[in-house]
């Protein structure tokens, strides 16, 4: 018997999202995905001053800032015809590193561990760790309490099958991930003066300057991480991989992955440590600006549909006939296709370029027994997500080797009347790319894609789904009035909605 099943909003995910599921005999059958708010910084940037951008854009998300005035002077430096210095390059990946750490550690232990931990294993707490005793007196207050959902959300209203030891381990990491996470913020505020909403990111560089104190300070927060990292969250996610081994068969979707490429370590394009490129129906090809377009057929927006981003408009249509969210529907070659830390290791890990990603891939599958096939699934993008922190953690330490106190971070560099570039750079969850046009020394065209927008896009103009759409297809819900199962798919993406309607 056919069956819709609404869930709005979807909690533990950044921005309003709804999902409405088409089911037959509790098997989803059919998905939409709706972006359910405009935000309009695309028609607030028309008319600005160029240097605005970079400052303007990083409040599009108070998650992933960096990534946005990254692509940002990606965009005006392409324009402008400047380029930093090693240096400033340098500064850069450390900035955008430690935002990368503490996302991460944010999507899984804040946002998505509550999934598949059980709080209730707290109320047999017999131990001495004081975090512990405090979240059990918490817990048996919560369900003493008159409250009609007590502890919500916190407390799961569904069959939980992980054992006691691994769920008060994530829930101990989960207290010490919030202290994490700011040590990241503090890292990455070392050298782009605050976060979140850098003000040191420019064209040309960086304008912080590199100091013994500075570079210590950094390294000092990030063997933190690095230990955090590699004995508490990689585990978990191993652990979690080994309780619920059905997700690596729920979330699956036709193949199709895209990486911008992120962490230029030359001038040299094709210096990415994490390497641009294509991924679809099991051939890897060089990343193409030129294939991007974005569909609003199904998008509340009256703009002409299927137009390259250079070419992009955004005019609202709320009252649009047949749409049903706020998102576009970017494709890529016409092709829907999923981004975010699973598809930069797997284009990196089909390249052979990165050995590290090889190794550390390999060698993840092999503790959870697994096939390199089974990581384009719900539990294979947690495990890449805590892969590429394990990876990032070491890599920062090495950018940090190669910099100097004093050497300089910034290029000087003139504002032209007229010009146009792109910036592409990797968000912690995805492929995000920036196009600006300039006209008379201000901003007449600025169109961003985003990685949501990728992954939670709506039907195209040809009512193909997008990829979280299509990845629930084919999810079996146990209880279609607690559809955890679908919310478990939809959060492996790490949707920040915010971003996607930007």
């Amino acid at each position: 018997m056919s069956k819709t099943v609404v869930i709005d909003p979807l909690t533990r995910i950044e921005g309003h999202l709804a999902v409405e599921l088409e089911t037959e005999t509790n098997r989803v059958v059919g998905a939409r995905c709706s972006g359910e708010m405009f935000r309009g910084f695309e028609v607030v940037l028309v008319g600005r001053h160029p240097l605005d951008a970079q400052q303007l854009t990083q409040r599009i998300c108070g998650v992933c800032p960096i990534s946005h005035g990254t692509a940002s002077v990606f965009a005006q430096e392409a324009a402008y015809g400047v380029a930093p210095p090693p240096a400033g390059r340098v500064v850069r990946n450390l900035i955008l590193g430690a935002n990368f750490l503490q996302s991460h550690i944010l999507h899984f232990y804040h946002l998505s561990a509550l999934d598949f931990v059980d709080v209730g294993a707290l109320v047999s707490y017999r131990g001495s760790d004081p975090v512990l005793g405090q979240l059990k007196g918490w817990v048996e207050a919560q369900t003493a309490s008159k409250s009609l959902y007590p502890a919500a959300p916190f407390l799961p209203h569904w069959d939980v099958k992980a054992d006691a030891e691994f769920s008060r381990a994530a829930l101990r990491h989960y207290v010490e991930a919030l202290e994490l996470r700011a040590v990241c913020h503090k890292m990455a505020a070392i050298f782009c003066g605050k976060i979140p909403h850098s003000t040191t990111l420019v064209p040309g560089g960086v304008t912080e300057r590199i100091t013994v104190e500075k570079l210590e300070a950094y390294r000092s927060l990030l063997r933190r991480v690095a230990a955090f990292v590699e004995g508490a969250y990689l585990p978990d996610v191993l652990a979690a991989a080994a309780a619920f081994p059905e997700y690596f068969r729920l979330g699956r979707r036709a193949e199709g992955f895209l990486s911008f490429g992120a962490f230029p370590e030359s001038d040299h394009p094709g210096s990415a440590y994490l390497p641009p490129g294509a991924l679809l129906e099991g051939q890897l090809t060089p990343f193409d600006p030129a294939r991007i377009t974005e569909d609003v057929g199904h998008s509340l927006y009256s703009s002409p549909s299927g137009l390259h981003p250079s070419l992009g408009r955004t005019d609202p249509a709320p009252d649009k006939h047949r749409a049903y969210s706020w998102v576009k529907a970017p494709r890529y070659g016409g092709q829907t296709m999923e981004v975010g830390p699973l598809a930069r290791l797997l284009v990196a890990y089909r390249s052979g370029r990165v050995p590290e990603v090889t190794r550390e891939l390999d060698a993840t599958l092999k503790a959870v027994a697994r096939p390199v096939s089974d990581l384009p699934s719900a539990m294979g993008r947690h495990l890449a997500r805590a892969v590429e922190a394990k990876l990032l953690a070491e890599r920062c330490a090495g950018w940090l080797d190669q910099l100097r106190p004093g050497e300089p971070a910034v290029r000087d560099f003139r504002l032209p009347l007229q010009g146009s570039g792109a910036g592409f750079v990797e968000a912690p969850r995805g492929a995000l790319g920036h196009w600006l046009r300039i006209e008379k020394g201000v901003i007449a065209s600025y169109q961003c894609v985003v990685p949501t927008t990728w992954n939670c896009s709506p039907r195209d103009d040809r009512g193909i789904p997008g990829p979280v759409e299509e990845a629930l297809v084919g999810t079996y819900l146990a209880d279609p009035g607690s559809p955890i199962e679908a919310a478990r798919v939809v959060r492996s993406f790490d949707p920040c909605l915010a971003c996607a309607v930007h």
